[in-house]
């Protein structure tokens, strides 16, 4: 990782995964500063307006043509800066806090309906999505950033949860679908769980420990197939492409374990480790242990015929991957996948060793 990785990422694998005996605090100062400085964030952090958003968007995970999303939004920029290793104390994130607790509360103000605010001015429909997702998705930004003991975010986190446990015992559940325009839609009814609303429980471990059976029953929803036929979501009036709607296991992996987005796959992997539950769905388990399989004696991820850098089909991602950085080095291909399964690992409680 020293020799190859981007320094955000060598920042973090020292900081986060390797062993706490192995962590020389000079050399963690260092990268820590070299992580502060490197181009990428710095970047990001100029982009930000002084009202604290990023764009005219919120929950853009990147360019959506279907959406009129031409950048990444608010969300998925803070979101990056901290995967980047910059902390709760640094000013972008800082400033982003001020709206991302308002948005907890669904607060009616239409300026914070953001890129859906002209569609939801005659549809209130639409309106009590956006505010809703809006929700989940400043939770999860919020709890990535450790406010996870913030009575704001707990009480906002513990509603999320109530919904989606009501979700499960509801008739919804077995039948989530339903005709409308001409369309298989997602129920109005159904409030599945978002991908937003399950990073924010992985990040909030307080939180787990007082919802213990519902993460016992997300983990057994997660151990269920996902519907193989398309749909959207019915938003309102409006029809939309389920960017954020988790139905049942999203790995969608083949008996021996492969995946079709490993990218996508070790982001998957590491919130179920944070939620403590990795080893109770059978294909995490299975792919987790593909994975580990294609690593070489020294840890890393060298699976056969790599020649780029893995490509992923997920929207939800841009946050997290790729944090490497524009480079010639072929290991480069490797560093991101490396650094995620070892964290894995570390949050799994296995051995790992500095080589």
């Amino acid at each position: 990782m020293l020799e190859a990785a981007s320094p955000p990422l060598q920042y973090r694998a020292f900081a986060e995964a390797a062993p706490e005996s192995a962590r020389d605090p000079e050399q963690l100062i260092e990268l820590r500063e070299a992580a502060l400085s490197y181009r990428v964030p710095q970047a990001i952090a100029r982009k930000q307006k002084d009202t604290g958003l990023w764009g005219a968007n919120l929950l853009a995970p990147g360019p959506v043509k279907a959406l009129g999303w031409t950048e990444a939004g608010t969300i998925t920029q803070y979101r990056h800066l901290l995967e980047m290793g910059w902390g709760p104390d640094a000013r972008p994130i800082r400033i982003a806090d001020r709206v991302l607790f308002r948005l907890l509360s669904r607060d009616a103000d239409p300026a914070l309906l953001f890129e859906f605010q002209k569609l939801a001015k005659n549809d209130p429909g639409l309106a009590l999505w956006a505010r809703t997702l809006g929700r989940d998705a400043a939770a999860a930004a919020l709890a990535r950033a450790g406010h996870g003991e913030d009575p704001r975010l707990r009480g906002a986190a513990h509603n999320i949860a109530t919904g989606i446990s009501n979700y499960f015992r509801s008739d919804q559940a077995a039948k989530p679908f339903k005709k409308a325009q001409g369309k298989t839609v997602l129920d109005p009814l159904a409030t599945p769980p978002s991908i937003f609303a399950v990073e924010m429980l992985a990040f909030m471990p307080g939180l787990q420990r007082e919802r213990a059976g519902f993460v016992v029953r997300l983990a057994t929803y997660f151990s269920t197939a996902a519907p193989k036929r398309a749909f959207s979501v019915l938003a309102g009036k409006k029809v939309m492409p389920p960017i954020f709607h988790l139905l049942g296991d999203p790995l969608r992996a083949d008996a021996q374990g492969h995946v079709p987005d490993v990218p996508f796959a070790v982001y998957w992997l590491e919130l179920m480790a944070r939620l403590g539950v990795l080893r109770q769905i059978p294909s995490a388990t299975k792919v987790l242990a593909r994975l580990y399989s294609e690593c070489d004696d020294d840890g890393i991820w060298s699976p056969k015929s790599l020649r780029t850098l893995p490509k992923t089909v997920s929207p939800v991602i841009g946050h997290v991957f790729p944090l490497e950085g524009p480079g010639k080095s072929p290991a480069q291909r490797q560093t991101d996948i490396t650094f995620r399964l070892a964290l894995i690992a570390r949050l799994l409680g296995l051995p790992l060793e500095v080589a």
